[in-house]
């Protein structure tokens, strides 16, 4: 065993040496920092950091030594990191053939070569335009009654005979069977129930070391991954004869409208597409949602001023419903909670769901005065902007009005809890109808208090309550 460690401490430095000394990279202007150690980089600094929710100070402790550019490794690529509004513009606007949506190793070996952050050009566009058929606004307005009812049924069924659920894995259950309904029309709850807990294997993997080594959490999320698959192959062949015989038209789901596609030689698009597609969906369409509705939560049951404006908007809204109405949420009403939303701006604000994200140059390109070469990593981050006083006044005090009626205008790549540019997140206003219409059934049908007043927020990697958020609940007295 001695001698295996040696070997491997051994082969460790020479790799290093190699690294630092023989295979430098020819690019003379590189922006100062640290690659940190073969493979590894600082990937391991950077996770422990997020973990800790302290991702901001990893960040701060190189641009106090580096400037708001700095080269770093990440997720096994070397990578430049740039922070602020003007790097965000340049990162988040630029053309796909200069840096593309190109993700991580580990990210792509999830969601799939194809899916739609991989995807350049007509594919991209052919793809993105089936998704947001049913994402956007007009599309959603026909969702609203039917994904109140299936709310209101999820939370009867979960708080039956208990005074306390957990929020966290509550909300991941509830965001999960929400897109998988109603997004991909698949209602068997057995099947649901296994899918979500391959996915929950899935999405951890998705910000870890690609070491595919048994027991590690990169090699569980290849193999959660290859489940899902098996599990949806067999759903799309029915859903293709259903298809082909009239009973599904291309407007009845996202997979049905993917199996409708054809691409410019009037070929269909592949199983594997439709798949990659699906599970990048999925994560996107659910894990985001259950993220800014846990720490909605997590911060009413802290906040009693902002919990009562919350109650009072939407009780407002029940109680100016017509006598004899149904009792069901509608489209004019998810529009008057507006400062319900003002909540969620100011949260993902200070706690922004998506810390950051990768780019990748596909040729040698230039900015703030250093080379970026061919092949590495861009990572943009959103606390650059977000926490920026000369942006947002007192950027560390929680105050929604800022959404309201704001002093001064946010410039464009500021605020950027959805990204921003050509791959602005599509599923933002679905997202937004989610979490409004999950709140108003929360707060509408039951009080709740937090076991746990002081517990505090980690990355895993998206922001979450550290204890799971645990609270004590109760029907609301009418």
């Amino acid at each position: 065993m001695a001698a295996f460690i040696a070997v491997i401490v051994i082969t460790l430095f020479i790799a290093f040496f190699l690294s630092k000394f023989l295979f430098k990279d020819q690019t003379k202007n590189l922006p100062g920092g640290s690659l940190g150690f073969p493979l590894i980089g600082e990937t391991f600094s950077f996770l422990q950091a997020q973990k800790q929710d302290q991702g901001p100070e990893w960040l701060e402790e190189r641009t106090s030594k580096h400037g708001p550019m700095f080269k770093t490794s990440l997720m096994g690529s070397p990578t430049v990191v740039v922070v602020g509004q003007a790097g965000n513009k340049f990162v988040l606007g630029a053309e796909d053939d200069v840096l593309a949506a190109k993700q991580p190793v580990t990210l792509v070996a999830i969601s799939g070569k194809q899916n739609i952050f991989e995807l350049t050009g007509s594919r991209y566009r052919l793809v993105k335009g089936a998704m947001v058929s049913f994402l956007k606004p007009e599309s959603l307005q026909n969702y609203i009654k039917r994904m109140d009812g299936l709310i209101k049924t999820m939370l009867l069924k979960e708080t039956e005979n208990k005074d306390t659920i957990k929020v966290v894995v509550t909300m991941k259950k509830f965001t999960f069977t929400i897109a998988s309904s109603i997004l991909f029309g698949i209602d068997d709850e057995r099947t649901r129930e296994v899918l979500f807990d391959d996915f929950s294997l899935a999405f951890k993997a998705v910000w870890s070391l690609p070491v595919n080594f048994p027991g590690t959490v990169y090699w569980k999320g290849l193999r959660a991954r290859s489940r899902i698959a098996n599990q949806i192959l067999p759903i799309l062949e029915q859903r293709r004869e259903a298809f082909s015989k009239g009973k599904l038209s291309p407007t009845s789901d996202v997979f049905s409208s993917l199996l409708a596609l054809r691409d410019e030689n009037e070929e269909p698009v592949s199983d594997d597409l439709i798949v990659d597609n699906y599970v990048t969906l999925m994560v996107a369409s659910h894990d985001t949602s259950a993220i800014l509705l846990s720490l909605m939560i997590w911060k009413l049951s802290k906040d009693s001023e902002i919990y009562n404006k919350v109650l009072e908007e939407q009780m407002d809204i029940i109680g100016k419903r017509e006598e004899g109405a149904e009792n069901r949420l509608t489209w004019a009403e998810i529009q008057k909670m507006k400062y319900t939303w003002r909540v969620a701006q100011e949260l993902m604000r200070i706690i922004p769901p998506v810390f950051g994200s990768f780019r990748k140059a596909l040729k040698d390109i230039e900015y703030g005065g250093y080379d970026i070469p061919k092949g590495w990593q861009v990572f943009w981050v959103a606390h650059g902007t977000h926490m920026n006083k000369e942006i947002f006044d007192k950027p560390t005090e929680f105050d929604p009005s800022r959404f309201e009626n704001p002093s001064k205008p946010i410039p464009p790549y500021a605020y950027i809890p959805f990204g921003g540019g050509l791959h602005t997140c599509i599923g933002n206003e679905f997202a937004r109808v989610e979490v409004l219409t999950i709140i108003h059934n929360l707060v509408t049908m039951y009080e709740w208090s937090s076991v746990y007043p002081d517990e505090a927020i980690t990355r895993q990697p998206m922001p979450y309550p550290s204890m799971g958020l645990p609270i004590k609940i109760k029907p609301r007295k009418p």
